[in-house]
C-alpha cells in the first residue's frame, strides 16, 4: 500500500507539471493539496479451530492481517488470555465449546479499542508456544496458541514470580500491571522445572482407550427383556479396564465411565488426546432374528477410508490430521500422500489386531458363523493415526447372548480373551518395530 500511494502521488505531481504551462498558479495549488490518508481497515477473524495433539491442545485463528498480541495465564478460574488490538470477530462473543485441555473460549471487545480472547481450561495449564504464521501457501496470517496441562504445584510455584514480573508479551508491547487477587503467570514462567536426566529412561506403557458404545439419551439397541446396549457396553468396558490395569502392562482410559452421551467424533478425539496406541469400541448388535448370535469385529472399510482421507486433506483440517504433525504448510500433493500413508499403515495394524482377536476370542466365546471380521465406515474407526476396532460382543436380539453378556463371569472370560489379544498384538508390534 505505501508503494501504491507513492506511485499515485508521483503521478499526481507529474500531471501537475504537465498542466503547468496552461495554468501555472492553479497547477501549483492543486499539487500542494495533501493526499488523503488511507482508510485503515479493521482486522477480522476469519476462522477459528481447535486441534488435539498428543501433548497439547492447539487453537488457531485465521486473520485478515497480522496483529501484535500479548499472552498471559491466569488462575481462579484457570484460563489463558490473549490481548489483541481492535479486532472484528462476527459471532465471536458466543461462548464456544472446547476440547482437550480447553473447556471453552470466547471473544470480548475491550474499552479503548482493544480485544481479548479468553480461553478457559479444565485445570492448571501452561502455554507451550504462541506465534503468528505469516501469509503463505494461500493462507491468510494465522495466530497459533498451544496449551498443555500442568500440575497444580507447578502452576502455584509460578504464581509468585508473575506477581512481580507481570504479563509476558510475545509482541514486545508494554505489559500492563496484573490485577490484584488474580495472579498472572507469564508464558516463560509457566514452563515446568527441568527434569534431571536419567541414565535409562523407562519406556511408557501402551495406552489403551476403551469406548463403551452409546450412553445417556442414546440407549443403543434394546434387547430381550428390555436390556440396554449402553449398560452392557459400560459393564464390559469396566471389566476390561480392570483386567488390563491389573496386568501392570498397560495404561487404560475409558471414553465414558458413567451413563452420559458422547458424540462419536468426540470419542475419537478423547482417544487421540490420550495418545492412544489402540482404540477399542464395544457394542452389542440387534437384528430381527432371535437365532443369530455370536461375536464379530469391524475395522474401517477402504471406501470409508478414502472419504476420510479426502476430508483430512482439506486445508482447514490439515493442522490436526495426524498427531504430532502440522500439515497446514504442505502443498496438496504432499499432504495427501502423508495422510494416505499414515492411514494405510493404521488400517493394516487394525486388520492385524482384528485377526488376532478372532483367533484368541474364538477360544472363549462363540463367533458369528459368517465372516466374523467385517469392514464398515463407523465414525469411531476413522482416526488416521490410531489402530482401531469395533467389537460387536453379541446380539441383544438373542436370548442366549443377552443372558451371557448380563453375567459377570462371561464378561470376565471375554475380558481375558481381549487381554490375551492385546498382549499378542503388542508383542507382534514390538517385533515389527525392531525388524
Amino acid at each position: 500500500m505505501p508503494r501504491l500511494l507513492a506511485i499515485v502521488a508521483a503521478l499526481g505531481a507529474l500531471l501537475g507539471a504537465v498542466a503547468l504551462p496552461c495554468a501555472p498558479a492553479q497547477a501549483q495549488t492543486t499539487a500542494a493539496l495533501p493526499f488523503p490518508p488511507p482508510v485503515q481497515e479493521r482486522v477480522s477473524v476469519l476462522n477459528a479451530r481447535l486441534g488435539l495433539h498428543p501433548d497439547k491442545t492447539r487453537l488457531v485463528l485465521e486473520l485478515t492481517d497480522s496483529v501484535p498480541f500479548t499472552v498471559s495465564v491466569h488462575g481462579s478460574p484457570y484460563r489463558v488470555v490473549v490481548d489483541l488490538p481492535d479486532v472484528s470477530w462476527p459471532g465471536g462473543n458466543t461462548v464456544m465449546a472446547g476440547k482437550g485441555v480447553v473447556a471453552r473460549y470466547r471473544f470480548e471487545g475491550r474499552d479503548g479499542g482493544a480485544s481479548r480472547l479468553v480461553v478457559e481450561t479444565d485445570g492448571p495449564a501452561r502455554v507451550v508456544e504462541s506465534y503468528l504464521i505469516p501469509p503463505r501457501d494461500g493462507f491468510k496470517p494465522r495466530f497459533v496458541l498451544d496449551i498443555a496441562r500442568t500440575t497444580p504445584a507447578q502452576f502455584a510455584a509460578s504464581a509468585p514470580v508473575a506477581a512481580t514480573t507481570g504479563t509476558a508479551s510475545v509482541s514486545r508491547e508494554a505489559a500492563r500491571p496484573p490485577a490484584k487477587r488474580d495472579p498472572i503467570v507469564p508464558v516463560a514462567a509457566a514452563l515446568p522445572p527441568p527434569v534431571p536426566p536419567r541414565a535409562a529412561p523407562v519406556p511408557e506403557k501402551p495406552m489403551i482407550v476403551v469406548d463403551p458404545g452409546h450412553g445417556g439419551v442414546d440407549p443403543g439397541a434394546v434387547g430381550v427383556g428390555g436390556v440396554y446396549e449402553k449398560d452392557i457396553t459400560l459393564a464390559m468396558a469396566r471389566e476390561l479396564k480392570r483386567q488390563l490395569e491389573g496386568s501392570g502392562r498397560y495404561r487404560v482410559r475409558l471414553t465414558r465411565d458413567k451413563d452420559v452421551f458422547i458424540r462419536l467424533r468426540d470419542r475419537v478425539a478423547i482417544a487421540r488426546e490420550a495418545n492412544a496406541d489402540l482404540f477399542l469400541s464395544l457394542h452389542a448388535d440387534s437384528i430381527g432374528s432371535s437365532t443369530v448370535r455370536g461375536l464379530s469385529i469391524y475395522t474401517l472399510s477402504d471406501r470409508a477410508s478414502d472419504r476420510e482421507a479426502e476430508m483430512l486433506a482439506a486445508k482447514e483440517n490439515r493442522a490436526d490430521a495426524l498427531a504430532g504433525m502440522d500439515l497446514s504448510s504442505e502443498n496438496d500433493l504432499v499432504a495427501s500422500i502423508l495422510i494416505d500413508l499414515a492411514q494405510r499403515d493404521t488400517m493394516n495394524h487394525s486388520k492385524r489386531f482384528a485377526n488376532m482377536a478372532l483367533e484368541h476370542l474364538g477360544r472363549e466365546v462363540k463367533l458369528i458363523p459368517n465372516k466374523p471380521h467385517r469392514q464398515a465406515g463407523f465414525a469411531v474407526l476413522t482416526a488416521p493415526d490410531m489402530p482401531s476396532a469395533l467389537v460387536e460382543m453379541g446380539y441383544l436380539s438373542s436370548p442366549q447372548d443377552v443372558s451371557l453378556l448380563s453375567k459377570s463371569a462371561h464378561r470376565e472370560k471375554l475380558g481375558r480373551g481381549m487381554v490375551r489379544t492385546i498382549d499378542a498384538y503388542f508383542k507382534w508390534l514390538t517385533g515389527a518395530q525392531k525388524s
